[in-house]
Protein backbone atom coordinates (compact mmCIF):
# COMPACT_ATOMS: atom_id res chain seq x y z
CA UNK A 1 0.00 0.00 0.00
CA UNK A 2 0.96 3.39 -0.99
CA UNK A 3 0.70 5.81 1.73
CA UNK A 4 -0.03 9.14 -0.11
CA UNK A 5 0.37 11.82 3.45
CA UNK A 6 3.70 13.38 4.12
CA UNK A 7 3.61 12.57 7.97
CA UNK A 8 2.72 9.23 7.32
CA UNK A 9 5.32 8.88 4.91
CA UNK A 10 7.83 10.71 6.88
CA UNK A 11 6.81 8.49 10.51
CA UNK A 12 7.17 5.40 8.09
CA UNK A 13 10.41 6.33 6.81
CA UNK A 14 11.84 6.81 10.42
CA UNK A 15 10.72 3.24 11.37
CA UNK A 16 12.27 1.70 8.77
CA UNK A 17 15.72 3.69 9.67
CA UNK A 18 15.37 2.62 13.26
CA UNK A 19 14.74 -0.54 12.80
CA UNK A 20 17.74 -2.33 13.46
CA UNK A 21 19.43 0.36 16.07
CA UNK A 22 20.52 -1.32 19.01
CA UNK A 23 22.31 0.14 22.05
CA UNK A 24 25.91 1.02 22.48
CA UNK A 25 26.53 -1.93 25.32
CA UNK A 26 29.05 -1.19 28.07
CA UNK A 27 30.56 -3.28 30.48
CA UNK A 28 27.92 -3.90 32.84
CA UNK A 29 24.63 -2.78 31.26
CA UNK A 30 21.73 -4.84 30.24
CA UNK A 31 20.29 -4.67 27.11
CA UNK A 32 16.16 -5.30 27.30
CA UNK A 33 14.82 -5.69 23.96
CA UNK A 34 10.71 -5.03 24.64
CA UNK A 35 7.67 -5.01 22.56
CA UNK A 36 6.85 -1.31 21.75
CA UNK A 37 3.47 -1.11 24.00
CA UNK A 38 5.88 -1.77 27.11
CA UNK A 39 7.92 1.61 26.25
CA UNK A 40 6.73 3.26 29.32
CA UNK A 41 6.08 0.80 31.70
CA UNK A 42 9.34 -0.60 31.45
CA UNK A 43 11.36 2.74 31.85
CA UNK A 44 9.32 2.89 35.00
CA UNK A 45 9.89 -0.72 35.86
CA UNK A 46 13.55 -0.08 35.16
CA UNK A 47 14.21 2.78 37.40
CA UNK A 48 12.21 0.31 40.22
CA UNK A 49 14.94 -2.27 39.51
CA UNK A 50 18.18 -0.15 39.24
CA UNK A 51 17.51 0.96 42.62
CA UNK A 52 17.44 -2.68 43.61
CA UNK A 53 20.63 -3.67 41.33
CA UNK A 54 23.13 -0.14 41.42
CA UNK A 55 25.56 -2.10 39.02
CA UNK A 56 23.34 -3.09 36.63
CA UNK A 57 22.69 -0.45 33.99
CA UNK A 58 19.71 -0.99 32.03
CA UNK A 59 19.21 0.03 28.26
CA UNK A 60 16.00 -0.52 26.14
CA UNK A 61 15.23 -0.92 22.69
CA UNK A 62 11.45 -0.93 21.84
CA UNK A 63 10.31 -1.48 18.34
CA UNK A 64 7.91 -4.67 16.96
CA UNK A 65 8.40 -8.38 18.17
CA UNK A 66 9.07 -9.30 15.33
CA UNK A 67 11.80 -6.59 14.47
CA UNK A 68 13.59 -7.34 17.79
CA UNK A 69 13.34 -11.24 17.00
CA UNK A 70 15.04 -10.18 13.60
CA UNK A 71 18.09 -8.04 15.36
CA UNK A 72 18.49 -11.29 18.13
CA UNK A 73 18.82 -13.89 15.32
CA UNK A 74 21.28 -11.66 13.59
CA UNK A 75 23.36 -11.36 16.74
CA UNK A 76 22.66 -8.53 18.43
CA UNK A 77 23.76 -8.08 22.01
CA UNK A 78 20.56 -8.11 23.83
CA UNK A 79 20.40 -10.45 27.30
CA UNK A 80 16.27 -10.11 28.04
CA UNK A 81 13.33 -10.16 25.37
CA UNK A 82 10.24 -9.30 26.15
CA UNK A 83 7.37 -10.08 23.08
CA UNK A 84 4.05 -8.95 22.77
CA UNK A 85 2.59 -12.68 21.64
CA UNK A 86 3.42 -16.10 22.06
CA UNK A 87 4.35 -16.73 18.56
CA UNK A 88 7.01 -14.68 18.52
CA UNK A 89 8.48 -16.13 21.51
CA UNK A 90 7.88 -19.55 20.54
CA UNK A 91 9.98 -18.60 17.29
CA UNK A 92 12.68 -17.28 19.31
CA UNK A 93 12.53 -20.86 21.58
CA UNK A 94 12.25 -22.83 18.61
CA UNK A 95 15.72 -20.83 17.44
CA UNK A 96 17.50 -21.51 20.72
CA UNK A 97 17.75 -17.25 21.05
CA UNK A 98 16.37 -17.52 24.71
CA UNK A 99 16.98 -19.42 27.48
CA UNK A 100 13.36 -21.50 27.73
CA UNK A 101 13.71 -22.02 31.53
CA UNK A 102 13.38 -18.28 32.20
CA UNK A 103 10.80 -18.13 30.07
CA UNK A 104 7.43 -16.45 31.64
CA UNK A 105 4.38 -14.71 31.08
CA UNK A 106 4.51 -11.74 33.36
CA UNK A 107 1.30 -9.17 31.69
CA UNK A 108 -1.83 -9.15 29.55
CA UNK A 109 -3.25 -6.97 27.38
CA UNK A 110 -6.49 -6.11 25.72
CA UNK A 111 -7.40 -4.75 22.13
CA UNK A 112 -9.59 -1.93 21.25
CA UNK A 113 -10.54 0.26 18.45
CA UNK A 114 -9.68 4.14 19.21
CA UNK A 115 -10.80 7.30 17.12
CA UNK A 116 -9.21 10.42 17.58
CA UNK A 117 -10.66 12.26 20.74
CA UNK A 118 -12.22 14.99 18.51
CA UNK A 119 -13.83 12.66 15.76
CA UNK A 120 -17.80 12.47 16.10
CA UNK A 121 -17.91 8.66 14.76
CA UNK A 122 -19.72 5.78 16.51
CA UNK A 123 -18.73 2.67 16.51
CA UNK A 124 -20.50 0.03 18.37
CA UNK A 125 -18.90 -3.18 16.38
CA UNK A 126 -16.51 -3.64 14.04
CA UNK A 127 -19.14 -4.19 11.15
CA UNK A 128 -19.31 -0.11 11.88
CA UNK A 129 -16.26 0.47 10.43
CA UNK A 130 -17.26 -0.57 7.18
CA UNK A 131 -19.12 2.43 7.05
CA UNK A 132 -17.74 5.35 4.06
CA UNK A 133 -16.81 7.83 6.62
CA UNK A 134 -13.92 5.43 7.65
CA UNK A 135 -11.66 6.26 4.66
CA UNK A 136 -8.27 5.23 6.60
CA UNK A 137 -7.61 2.58 9.34
CA UNK A 138 -4.15 2.07 10.71
CA UNK A 139 -3.50 -1.33 11.98
CA UNK A 140 -0.30 -2.92 12.42
CA UNK A 141 1.48 -5.04 9.91
CA UNK A 142 0.16 -8.64 10.11
CA UNK A 143 2.95 -10.19 8.55
CA UNK A 144 5.57 -8.50 11.14
CA UNK A 145 3.13 -7.19 14.14
CA UNK A 146 2.15 -9.23 16.76
CA UNK A 147 -1.29 -6.42 17.16
CA UNK A 148 -1.94 -6.54 13.58
CA UNK A 149 -1.77 -10.50 13.80
CA UNK A 150 -4.79 -10.19 16.21
CA UNK A 151 -6.55 -7.71 14.46
CA UNK A 152 -6.38 -9.98 11.91
CA UNK A 153 -7.89 -12.38 13.68
CA UNK A 154 -10.74 -10.90 14.66
CA UNK A 155 -11.28 -9.13 11.67
CA UNK A 156 -11.47 -12.48 9.74
CA UNK A 157 -13.65 -14.24 12.21
CA UNK A 158 -15.98 -11.18 12.07
CA UNK A 159 -16.04 -11.57 7.90
CA UNK A 160 -14.44 -7.66 8.19
CA UNK A 161 -11.23 -8.76 6.85
CA UNK A 162 -12.03 -8.41 2.98
CA UNK A 163 -14.38 -5.37 3.55
CA UNK A 164 -11.53 -3.59 5.37
CA UNK A 165 -8.52 -4.56 3.43
CA UNK A 166 -8.48 -1.44 1.45
CA UNK A 167 -8.68 0.96 4.09
CA UNK A 168 -5.57 -0.09 6.29
CA UNK A 169 -2.84 2.01 6.82
CA UNK A 170 0.05 -0.55 8.26
CA UNK A 171 2.18 0.16 10.54
CA UNK A 172 5.45 -0.97 11.50
CA UNK A 173 4.48 -1.55 15.65
CA UNK A 174 1.67 -0.85 17.97
CA UNK A 175 3.11 3.25 18.40
CA UNK A 176 2.96 3.89 14.75
CA UNK A 177 -0.62 3.11 14.95
CA UNK A 178 -0.92 5.23 18.26
CA UNK A 179 0.43 8.23 16.44
CA UNK A 180 -1.39 7.82 13.26
CA UNK A 181 -4.30 7.99 14.88
CA UNK A 182 -3.89 11.19 17.65
CA UNK A 183 -2.67 13.06 14.58
CA UNK A 184 -5.65 12.38 12.80
CA UNK A 185 -4.29 11.47 10.00
CA UNK A 186 -6.27 8.07 10.01
CA UNK A 187 -10.00 8.11 10.99
CA UNK A 188 -9.42 4.64 13.38
CA UNK A 189 -7.01 2.51 14.32
CA UNK A 190 -6.58 -0.94 16.42
CA UNK A 191 -3.87 -0.62 19.30
CA UNK A 192 -3.28 -2.47 22.87
CA UNK A 193 -5.73 -0.81 25.08
CA UNK A 194 -2.17 0.27 27.50
CA UNK A 195 -1.57 2.23 24.07
CA UNK A 196 -4.73 4.27 24.36
CA UNK A 197 -4.52 4.97 27.75
CA UNK A 198 -1.12 6.90 27.34
CA UNK A 199 -3.23 9.09 24.46
CA UNK A 200 -6.21 10.34 26.78
CA UNK A 201 -5.93 13.33 25.59
CA UNK A 202 -5.55 12.87 22.08
CA UNK A 203 -7.62 9.61 21.34
CA UNK A 204 -10.68 8.02 22.48
CA UNK A 205 -11.41 4.02 22.84
CA UNK A 206 -14.57 3.72 20.62
CA UNK A 207 -14.62 -0.25 21.09
CA UNK A 208 -12.58 -2.86 23.14
CA UNK A 209 -12.51 -6.29 20.84
CA UNK A 210 -12.68 -9.92 22.67
CA UNK A 211 -9.30 -11.60 20.57
CA UNK A 212 -9.38 -15.27 19.29
CA UNK A 213 -6.79 -16.00 22.31
CA UNK A 214 -5.68 -14.08 25.52
CA UNK A 215 -3.22 -11.17 24.63
CA UNK A 216 -0.34 -12.41 27.34
CA UNK A 217 2.71 -11.06 26.62
CA UNK A 218 6.38 -13.58 27.53
CA UNK A 219 9.49 -12.68 28.60
CA UNK A 220 13.03 -14.34 28.65
CA UNK A 221 16.73 -14.11 28.98
CA UNK A 222 18.42 -14.61 25.81
CA UNK A 223 20.52 -17.52 25.32
CA UNK A 224 23.53 -15.35 24.26
CA UNK A 225 23.56 -12.72 26.83
CA UNK A 226 26.90 -11.70 28.20
CA UNK A 227 24.98 -10.81 31.91
CA UNK A 228 22.83 -14.22 32.38
CA UNK A 229 22.57 -13.45 36.36
CA UNK A 230 21.36 -10.19 35.96
CA UNK A 231 19.18 -10.86 32.67
CA UNK A 232 17.04 -13.49 34.58
CA UNK A 233 17.31 -11.17 37.66
CA UNK A 234 15.53 -8.67 35.71
CA UNK A 235 12.88 -11.27 34.43
CA UNK A 236 12.31 -12.35 37.82
CA UNK A 237 11.25 -8.58 38.84
CA UNK A 238 8.40 -8.27 36.51
CA UNK A 239 6.65 -10.57 38.41
CA UNK A 240 7.36 -9.33 41.69
CA UNK A 241 4.17 -7.29 43.28
CA UNK A 242 6.20 -4.07 43.13
CA UNK A 243 6.48 -4.50 39.27
CA UNK A 244 3.06 -5.36 38.99
CA UNK A 245 1.86 -2.94 40.54
CA UNK A 246 3.31 -0.87 38.11
CA UNK A 247 2.52 -2.31 35.14
CA UNK A 248 -1.12 -2.17 36.47
CA UNK A 249 -0.93 1.52 36.72
CA UNK A 250 -0.41 1.66 32.39
CA UNK A 251 -3.17 -0.37 32.38
CA UNK A 252 -1.50 -4.09 31.77
CA UNK A 253 -3.37 -7.03 33.90
CA UNK A 254 -1.40 -10.29 35.46
CA UNK A 255 -0.61 -13.03 32.65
Amino acid sequence: MIVKKTGLAFALAASLSMMFAIPQAQAGDLIVSGAASLTNAFKEIGTAFQSRHPATKLQYNFASSDTLLQQIAKGAPVDVFASADQETMDKAETQKLITASTRKNFVGNTLVVILPSDSSAAVKSLADLKQPGFKKIAIGNPASVPVGRYTKEVLEAAGAWSALEGKMIMAQNVRQSLDYVARAEVDAGFVYGTDAAIQRDKVKVALTVPTQKPITYPIAATAASANAVEAAQFVDFTLTPEAQAIFAKYGFSKP
